[in-house]
């Protein structure tokens, strides 16, 4: 009889506090979501202050009283570009916290290999730190990319650059990784799409510093524009030592991955105010200052770090958060995953902070389309077309 009473009063517990029928990473008063960041390795520019901007939309958030009384909680985890370190800080965040979701994870080879953990619980992905068709492609429930692919974008801006820039040789200096694979892919096929011709290629590694030898490969190939699919600070370098080695006539073209002010800024400080050109699926921030919106958060933003400007990396944290949030809001208190992917499907707005409509649907899990074909000038990044 004792036994029964005590079942009985373990399940009243249980009901009670929502814990047996409760979705993972969901209580009644809060709401953990995770992310597997590189905050130690070459693309620390994107997840550190993507991460800052992200817990700051969240504090104002919770602040407010949370979404639907829960406060989110965002775990991240410090891969530092490698993929080991991405599948145990997935099996950290997904089989030991129980998040409800994972957002701004970085990486392409980081993310696919995380997949294997997250795909048989459903885990919602949400604007993963990578634009590789494959964070939607093959497509799954769970899967919600933030923005035009890396493929679309190389493309795009390889196309573009036949067209108005008188491309007419395209070469590639790359990561010889799923990242590296699909720039290489959007560049071939652009040019092809040109009827313009693709010539050499130069692998390279994470760490890999020195590039003059495949830079000297790139002259002697007759290159007149280069794709790069490199490290922050690796593009920064290529770029730099093409100008002191004489090749200021050779054009850059960059995916989203060296889309970031830290670039633009970079190139500057090294000579460099010309010549580089990049297809990403979301505007940069100092042209647009003048907006209301935009000049708003990046006040809020500078005084709340102490930073001098919040950058790229920030912008997709900032767009990311308000993205995931939109969705909670939508999923109603009656917070699941599959509820919560329902909603998501239903989100139509206008992301101002990256200045792009967003429109998801169930045949569309891409948050933003367009594409953006930019250029560095004089340390800063200009618009020169809008491809939708």
């Amino acid at each position: 009889m004792k036994m029964w009473k005590a079942l009985a009063a373990a399940a009243a517990l249980a009901v009670a506090s929502g814990g047996a029928q409760a979705e993972s990473g969901v209580s009644e008063d809060e709401i953990k979501i995770g992310g597997a960041h590189d905050l130690s390795g070459i693309f620390a520019p994107f997840s550190v202050p993507a991460v800052k901007a992200a817990q700051l939309y969240f504090d104002e958030v919770n602040a407010a009283g949370g979404v639907h009384g829960r406060k989110i909680t965002y775990i991240v985890e410090d891969h530092g570009y490698q993929v080991p370190k991405a599948v145990q800080a997935a099996n950290k965040l997904v089989n030991r916290d129980q998040v409800f979701a994972m957002l701004l994870s970085l990486g392409t080879p980081h993310n696919l290999a995380m997949f294997k953990l997250m795909g048989p619980k459903g885990v919602p992905n949400i604007s993963p730190l990578t634009a590789a068709r494959q964070m939607v492609d093959p497509p799954a429930p769970w899967k919600f990319a933030g923005n035009a692919s890396y493929y679309d974008g190389v493309k795009a801006t390889t196309e573009y650059m036949a067209a108005e820039q008188g491309s007419s040789t395209f070469c590639l200096m790359f990561l010889p990784t799923d990242f590296g694979v699909e720039i290489q892919a959007g560049l071939k096929d652009g040019a092809a799409a040109a009827g313009k011709s693709y010539g050499v290629e130069t692998k390279h590694k994470p760490d890999e510093t020195d590039f003059s030898g495949a830079l000297g490969k790139i002259k002697d190939g007759g290159c007149d524009t280069v794709g790069l699919a490199l490290g922050v600070s690796q593009t920064i370098n290529v770029i730099a030592t093409a100008n002191k080695l004489g090749m200021s006539d050779v054009k850059f073209v960059l995916s989203s991955a060296g889309f970031h002010t830290v670039v633009a800024k970079g190139l500057a400080a090294q000579g460099v105010m010309g010549g580089v050109y990049a297809g990403a699926g979301w505007q940069d921030l100092e042209a647009r200052l003048a907006e209301p919106a935009v000049g708003g958060w990046v006040k809020a933003y500078t005084e709340a770090t102490g930073e001098k400007f919040p950058g790229t990396g920030a912008l997709l944290g900032r767009s990311g958060a308000e993205l995931l949030v939109r969705g909670l809001e939508a999923a109603g208190p009656d917070l699941t995953r599959e509820g919560f992917i329902a909603a998501m499907e239903g989100l139509s707005f206008q992301d101002e902070i990256s200045g792009y409509p967003v429109a998801l649907s169930a045949d569309n899990h891409v948050a933003g389309r367009s594409v953006f074909v930019s250029a560095v000038e004089n340390g800063s990044w200009k618009l020169l077309k809008t491809l939708d």
